[in-house]
């Protein structure tokens, strides 16, 4: 949780009242005594001022994409009542607002969404977790598809006007996934060992999108350091019960996840 910070007319009040509490009570005993003269503030020097700024961005993110999928009505408003893959399916020949190819897959996961009904156990789309992302007291779905090369394409859905619209769709060879709050969170590994990437996606009022904003690279944390320990079995493994899908995720056989939690990928 970050620390809160007191708006600037706040910290100006009560530096004021600190400042006349030193001047009448430093003699007192046991009162406030100064520390000394406060260092003054140094402000940001630009940088070869002569340089143009650049006029284009040097490489697409996908940031701001949005895509309206078609042949999906949302009942209510209420995402939770969408299939999955019949999403994933109709988000194949949606039409984007603009070209970035983050929203493509490969020919091979293409292949395997369309075969979900047939071949489940191949199928792709992981199970779906909700959150309202937005703001507007709504659920979003969130939905990852399995890539190649252990690549995982993350999408947001937003209802929309009684349909689905696509506010957010990337990939990236992660480390997990996770919602905090109305942020969702990727890691992903640093070619720098000992470390990771982390990109935060918040919603965005004025681009009515999710952008990326926050991409940040940290230490890996030390629990994710050490090498993990080989678990040797102690007797013969026995068959256990199915559990049940969650009703919360309908789309995934053989797997289920609670709603509204964060969700690590493989």
């Amino acid at each position: 949780m970050r620390p809160h910070r007191a708006p600037a007319a706040t910290r100006t009040a009560v530096s004021a009242v600190a400042a006349l509490t030193l001047l009448s009570g430093c003699g007192a005993a046991g009162g406030l005594e100064s520390a000394g003269e406060t260092p003054s503030a140094v402000e940001p020097k630009g940088l070869w001022p002569e340089l143009p700024p650049a006029s284009s961005a040097p490489y697409d993110y996908g940031e701001g994409e949005t895509a309206r999928i078609p042949g999906i009505r949302v009942t209510g408003g209420d995402v939770r009542r969408l299939d999955p893959v019949t999403v994933t399916q109709a988000g194949l020949k949606a039409k984007t607002d603009r070209d970035s190819g983050l929203d493509e897959l490969p020919d091979s996961t293409v292949r395997q969404i369309k075969a979900c009904r047939t071949a489940p156990d191949d199928c792709p789309v992981l199970p779906p977790y909700y959150r309202d992302l937005t703001g507007d007291g709504r659920d979003e779905l969130v939905l990852g598809v399995r890539m190649p090369d252990q690549q995982l394409a993350v999408r947001v859905y937003m209802p929309d006007g009684g349909g689905l619209t696509r506010i957010m769709s990337t990939y990236d060879a992660v480390i997990s996934v996770e919602l905090a709050g109305r942020d969702l969170i990727m890691r992903a590994p640093s070619v720098i060992p000992g470390y990771e990437y982390r990109t935060a996606w918040s919603w965005d009022d004025r681009q009515r999108a999710m952008l990326p904003t926050r991409d940040e690279i940290l230490r890996t944390p030390e629990h994710r350091k050490g090498p993990r320990p080989r678990r040797t079995p102690t007797k013969p493994a026995t068959s256990t019960p199915t559990p049940a899908p969650s009703t919360d995720a309908p789309s995934d056989p053989g797997a289920s996840t609670p709603s509204g939690s964060a969700a690590g990928t493989r």
